[in-house]
């Protein structure tokens, strides 16, 4: 009738066919018996042990209080009482404010942070530990050395788990803002409406708790109102994708048109509008040891392999679909994307990321243009740097060209610089003296003051803005 517990099962998955093996075969006489297994995410994990189990996923609460809560309930009375000191409270219900908004910014991804930190309740518990301990040494008249204290929580405590140095200047912030003595200022707010309260027992606390907002604005967490757009796109866009992959694959009777004929008008139709190979020789007459030219060719290679790659696969995948030929795992892969408007595998491996099929080939044709482009009528007088495989190659041949066209330069003294102009592409007529005119960059968290050419906050609901045509040149550092 007992219960066993076997913990990190991912890290034993032999152990687990043998586990289910065991369940399967054995006669267990009390029926109070129970397996419990804790496991992160696996691929192969036995899927045949996952669906006879009832399955329990731990989540973070979402939003602060319901972060402040779950804190809370693992505070007892004796804690709160053990300081007489006025500054004990503020600072443990500031340390519990801090734990909930650095887990609720993870939900936020990249723009929360750049790498999502494991922080979890010991990192609380050691960061009161230290506080208490603090508070237990200090000489009254001084008071708390507050450099001290943001040193524990910003580079120690929470910062331990930092590996990147602007989320480590992110966590620094917080704790400079948060931990000084404005904190115990009455008109001290985390943010408007998120105060400090005067409380002496738990049920006070949770009271208090309990009368903050359900949903938090961004702004609670330092971010900007258009991040909770990004989110919840980026939220039912995970929804929508796990909908499309658990739909059946295979095709329905009826009098609907069949999936494999849909993906094979879709594949034929590519197939018509796909570039053709390119000529190499053009290159040869351009001059083949112009340092843009060798960049050029190195494009046209990429470009290349991805026009071959996208050929042949099509051209299967029709045979496959006739039946000429066998359905390789590719090519089911490559059926089932694109019916779902999504790029194959095989395609991407080779390629870039886009949101659809359709975006993906519109830009194969769109870079397809313009390398044909600067092939045949010569060097443009603007370029789509996104448009490139290595647009860092072709800031380097760039340096390069201006090094060569300075006698007197060294190349590894040579730095780039940008100007943004207030032109569009379209307004540019001619190429620079030195240099190059690009366009295609985006800024996404700012906006663009065209007229004073400076970065501002961005403007509601606007997620992206894209940068005006960027002259990119050489400059001598020595």
């Amino acid at each position: 009738g007992g219960w066993v517990l076997l913990q990190n099962c991912h890290l034993g998955l032999d152990f687990m066919d043998e586990l289910l093996e065991t369940l399967l075969t054995a006669e267990i006489p009390n029926e109070t018996f129970r397996v419990w297994i804790t496991t992160e995410q696996h691929l192969k994990f036995p899927i045949t042990l996952l669906q006879i189990a009832i399955k329990f996923t731990n989540e973070p609460p979402q939003g602060i209080r319901a972060g402040l809560k779950r804190t809370f309930s693992g505070i007892s009375q004796d804690l709160l009482n053990v300081s007489n000191l006025p500054m004990w409270k503020p600072l443990l219900y500031t340390v519990a404010f801090l734990h909930s908004t650095v887990q609720e910014r993870r939900k936020f991804g990249p723009l929360g942070w750049n790498i999502p930190y494991e922080f979890n309740s010991a990192d609380f518990t050691a960061s009161i530990q230290f506080i208490q301990n603090h508070l237990k040494k200090i000489d009254i008249k001084k008071g708390i050395s507050w450099n001290t204290v943001r040193y524990m929580i910003g580079e120690v405590q929470y910062g331990g788990r930092v590996t990147d140095d602007y989320d480590k200047r992110l966590l620094n912030c917080f704790a400079r803002v948060w931990f000084s003595e404005n904190t115990f200022d009455s008109a001290f707010c985390f943010y408007t409406g998120y105060k400090i309260p005067v409380c002496k027992t738990l049920e006070q606390y949770f009271d208090y708790i309990q009368l903050l907002p359900a949903m938090d604005t961004p702004e609670v967490f330092g971010l900007h109102p258009n991040a909770d757009i990004t989110y919840q796109k980026n939220t039912s866009a995970d929804v929508l994708d796990t909908i499309t992959n658990i739909q059946p694959k295979e095709s329905a009777g009826g009098s609907g048109e069949t999936r494999e004929s849909v993906v094979y008008r879709s594949a034929e139709d590519m197939l018509e509008k796909l570039p053709p190979d390119y000529v190499k020789a053009r290159l040869v007459k351009m001059g083949a040891l112009n340092s843009m030219n060798i960049f050029l060719r190195q494009e046209i290679d990429r470009m290349q392999r991805v026009i071959t790659v996208v050929r042949t696969s099509l051209n299967d995948l029709k045979l496959a679909i006739e039946g000429t030929i066998v359905m390789s795992e590719n090519l089911r892969d490559a059926l089932d994307n694109m019916y779902d408007a999504r790029i194959p595998q095989v395609w991407r491996r080779v390629s870039w990321e886009s949101s659809t099929l359709g975006f993906w080939f519109t830009e194969l044709l769109e870079r397809n243009e313009q390398l044909s482009n600067w092939i045949f009528h010569g060097r443009p007088k603007v370029f789509w740097i996104t448009g490139f495989f290595n647009p860092q190659g072709f800031l380097t041949a760039m340096k390069q060209e201006a090094t060569r066209a300075h006698k007197d330069w060294a190349l590894d003294k040579v730095a780039v610089h940008n100007d943004v102009l207030k032109l569009t592409r379209e307004e540019i007529t001619t190429p620079p003296s030195e240099g190059v005119y690009i366009y295609g960059l985006f800024l996404e968290g700012a906006g663009w003051d065209k007229r004073r050419s400076i970065l501002v906050e961005s403007s509601p609901k606007i997620l992206f803005v894209q940068l005006p045509v960027l002259h990119m040149f050489a400059v001598d550092s020595t």
